[in-house]
């Protein structure tokens, strides 16, 4: 029998289903549980702190706690072995131990990550999100409530995070602009052009584009309506990529043609596939506009948006390649820490700067891990070369990409690595009566 499929909002976290609003700040908080009842009455505070995903157009839902828990924070709280054992293999392995899978190599390996990084010491992480810093310091306050003077839970990590100017990242592109439609959540897609995805995609315990009963972490109120959360601190080398671009272009404008191509945005957050030939800070700027766009339509080749760019290997949309785009979907959420390198400065400053990436969705393997690995790392699910994705890949100086053009396409070379991982963990998202199941956990389990 096929399971429900009308979404039990009340009971899912906010932070699975909302877009962020913009403009937003947030916080991060990692903490250790180091006593079992502690780590039990953490949970039971939290679940009065966490907003559900109930109401979902309502402007107050733009400010939210959510809390998430490793594998090891649920071993941690004294889940039984039964249940521990019914979450996937890649959960219960953790992203360090599987990160060369999907390109965390060289300097983005675990071993230079910052700690506690990709630790057992990692058990639960906190986020606040919320348009301004007066609403953060609430929600920020109401967090604290949850874990202050309790005894046995320890916070060992915090990463502040906020919009750069113009809601602009690191290098300088708008950033927040994708975010699927999910069915039955009553939040539309940015894309009116794109069907809505099953809710299965990206919450437990309903049907997904595969399976009207996909797989779900026992017993059912510790697994329905949860999700799963990557969380990733990755480094931008801002000054690196201006230089790249200098390099390789005859002029200013020259320069800012490339970033888009390598992006497949200008700057401004307006597609190649609406504004191939000069920007238009107005499409950009529009959420109506900025994401109403296919690929396969007119653009089969990459004239327009060459098939190597960043945003095409993310979601390649309608475009031809190998396999089923819809059941690799999943939410991206960047959030930017660190000040902004100042305009035209060429050479790095040693300021730590980049992104806090979550990734959500019901599925780490063949969401995040397949697009890391076949998408991001590789080009031959659309019949390209070995070349990687020329934002975000895991480029030593020995990189490619290619920008399709008449009548012959152009090949730049020795793409640096422009984005370090600096760490991150996989975490399960519960449903506030999962939270309320972990709080009442016997000694015995």
């Amino acid at each position: 029998m096929p399971l429900e499929s009308a979404l039990e909002l009340d009971d899912i976290q906010s932070g699975v289903l909302r877009p962020r609003p913009t403009p937003y700040q947030a916080t991060y908080v990692i903490f250790r549980i180091d006593d079992r009842k502690a780590g039990r009455e953490l949970m039971r505070r939290l679940s009065h702190v966490v907003a559900s995903a109930a109401h979902p157009t309502s402007p107050v839902g733009n400010t939210w706690v959510s809390a998430a828990l490793s594998f090891q924070g649920l071993e941690a709280l004294g889940v039984p072995r039964a249940s521990l054992e019914s979450f996937p293999l890649e959960f219960q392995q953790g992203m360090a131990a599987r990160a060369k899978l999907f390109g965390d190599n060289g300097e983005s390996s675990p071993e230079n990550w910052e700690e506690p990084l990709g630790s057992a010491d990692v058990h639960v992480v906190v986020t606040a999100i919320a348009p301004d810093a007066e609403h953060l310091h609430a929600a920020l306050k109401r967090a604290r409530k949850a874990y202050q003077e309790l005894q046995g839970v320890t916070a060992i990590w915090r990463q502040d995070c906020h919009v750069l100017p113009d809601e602009k990242e690191a290098f300088g592109f708008k950033d927040g602009i994708s975010h699927p439609a999910i069915e039955g959540s009553g939040i539309p897609g940015s894309n009116p052009h794109e069907r809505a995805l099953k809710a299965g995609e990206f919450v437990l315990g309903y049907p997904d584009e595969i399976s009207d009963a996909p797989l779900v972490p026992q017993p059912e109120i510790l697994g329905r309506n949860g999700s799963y959360v990557v969380f990733r601190k990755l480094h931008q080398r801002v000054a690196a990529f201006r230089r790249y671009l200098k390099e390789n272009s005859s002029s200013p404008e020259a320069e800012e043609l490339l970033a888009a191509k390598m992006m497949g945005r200008w700057r401004s957050g307006a597609p190649l596939a609406l504004c191939p030939l000069h920007d238009n800070p107005e499409v950009g700027a529009n959420p109506q506009q900025n994401n109403a766009f296919l690929f396969k339509q007119d653009d089969s080749i990459g004239y327009k948006t060459p098939c190597g760019s960043h945003i095409r290997r993310m979601n390649p949309r309608d475009a031809d390649v190998a396999g089923i785009v819809r059941i690799h979907r999943m939410i991206r959420r960047g959030t930017s820490y660190g000040p902004p390198l100042p305009t035209g400065v060429l050479e790095d400053d040693g300021v730590d700067r980049g992104l806090m990436f979550a990734f959500v969705g019901a599925h780490l393997g063949r969401q995040f891990e397949f697009v890391q690995s076949e998408w991001m790392n590789s080009a031959s699910f659309f019949g390209g070369s070995h070349a990687k994705d020329p934002i975000a890949g895991a480029s030593v100086g020995d990189g490619t990409f290619d920008i399709p053009k008449r009548p012959i396409r152009r090949r730049l070379h020795g793409l640096p690595r422009f984005v370090v991982t600096r760490g991150g963990e996989y975490c399960f998202l519960p449903g506030l009566k999962a939270l309320r199941y972990l709080a009442s956990l016997g000694d015995g389990g």
